[in-house]
């Protein structure tokens, strides 16, 4: 438990910094610029999608594989990967803006330090992972502390000193960059350039599917639901950001539990109830954030009880679901488990474009029934066939 709740503190200080900067910049500057976190929203699953191939999957390498450099070169694989792809959405901002939905003289210049910010926080996350696997724990939470607070102090910060969207953004960028230049100085020991990416993609395809799925989903469905209006636009970005961090968090679940499955050193119902308590707490903490937040937010109260009641109902799956799926991922069949992982997403990807401003919440919870389904079925069945874990 102790292991979970570092690895979900790094998780939750990269989630609720950027959520509290965003409130207070829209006290100081701008209420509408609170929505800024929900209008680059997608563009975080690109950062999931290069964490899991060239973060995860190249730790796991180094280990399974026993490729000692694997994990550095993916560090500087997935840096590469990151800048094309950020690079091209920076150049195309204006038009991923209007694709949104949203207002482009309002967002432009804070859209593109939230592109930004996120690139670096990729290089930050590759480094953390690379600490996880090496059992560093305490220096991955020290890392993650200093990038957070520099990133809040810098943007949050000198807002109070300019409303000048351009020198904010500039500031706060050198000081993460600068950052990010030092950390990987110290954490690169050897580069090679030698990487097997389709064991990268193999060893954790399920993830790096669902975030590929998810920068669809919600790329399309809050594209759609954002064009409903305002009362949709506030109601889903409340909601976003009170259950966004727990999300997150609800990543150490299997980053604990894979680390455990590589290492052969893994036992079900300790994970299970770890798991259980952990949500519990997860829970708890979107409950005490929607009481707070909702007189500040005031967002339509009917819209958000039928966004948040699904929420909470996906995460009591969780813990019946995420461990399995790692231990089918690892043990049982890499590709069979992706597979219906993709299945999973292709439903709710299409639910997600139905024409309804509650197509991304009605396609998430179809898809959450058809992986404990799977995952619940599967996991007894290739158990009864091998023995007991």
């Amino acid at each position: 438990m102790k292991r979970l709740l570092r690895i979900g503190f790094d998780i939750f200080i990269t989630s609720f910094t950027p959520i509290v900067a965003w409130f207070f910049i829209g006290i100081i500057i701008n209420k509408e610029l609170t929505n800024t976190f929900t209008l680059t929203y997608p563009i975080q699953c690109l950062m999931g999608i290069i964490l899991s191939i060239f973060g995860v999957g190249a730790n796991v390498c180094s280990i399974r594989d026993n490729n000692k450099n694997s994990a550095d070169n993916g560090i500087i694989y997935g840096i590469i990967i990151s800048f094309i792809l950020y690079g091209l959405i920076a150049l195309n901002c204006n038009s991923f803006i209007g694709f949104m939905n949203m207002k482009k003289k309002i967002f432009y210049i804070f859209c593109l330090y939230s592109i930004g910010q996120i690139f670096l926080q990729t290089i930050l996350h590759l480094v953390l992972t690379k600490l996880y696997y090496l059992e560093f724990n305490k220096k991955a939470n020290k890392y993650s502390i200093i990038f957070n607070s520099l990133n809040f102090i810098g943007l949050v910060g000198t807002s109070l000193i300019t409303k000048n969207q351009v020198i904010i953004s500039i500031l706060t960028l050198s000081l993460l960059t600068i950052f990010d230049i030092i950390l990987l100085y110290k954490n690169i020991a050897k580069i090679d350039w030698k990487l097997n990416l389709k064991n990268c993609f193999k060893y954790d395809s399920v993830s790096c599917s669902m975030q590929i799925m998810f920068f669809i989903i919600y790329l399309l469905g809050f594209s759609n639901s954002f064009a409903y209006g305002d009362k949709y636009i506030v109601a889903i970005t409340f909601a976003t950001l009170i259950t966004d961090i727990q999300w997150d968090m609800a990543a150490a679940i299997k980053t604990a539990a894979k680390i455990d499955i590589v290492k052969r050193n893994f036992d079900y119902n300790y994970h299970f109830k770890n798991a259980l308590y952990y949500i519990f707490l997860l829970i708890t903490s979107i409950l005490l954030m929607g009481i707070i937040l909702y007189p500040i937010y005031n967002p339509n109260l009917f819209i958000v009880s039928i966004f948040l009641s699904l929420h909470i109902a996906d995460f009591i799956t969780v813990p019946f679901t995420t461990i399995k799926i790692c231990y089918l991922e690892i043990e049982y069949s890499a590709a069979k488990t992706t597979k219906q992982m993709i299945i999973g997403f292709i439903i709710r990807t299409i639910v997600s474009l139905m024409h309804t401003p509650y197509c991304t919440i009605i396609g998430q919870m179809c898809d959450a029934v058809y992986e404990l389904l799977f995952a619940t079925i599967a996991y007894k069945l290739f158990n009864n066939k091998k023995g007991d874990v």
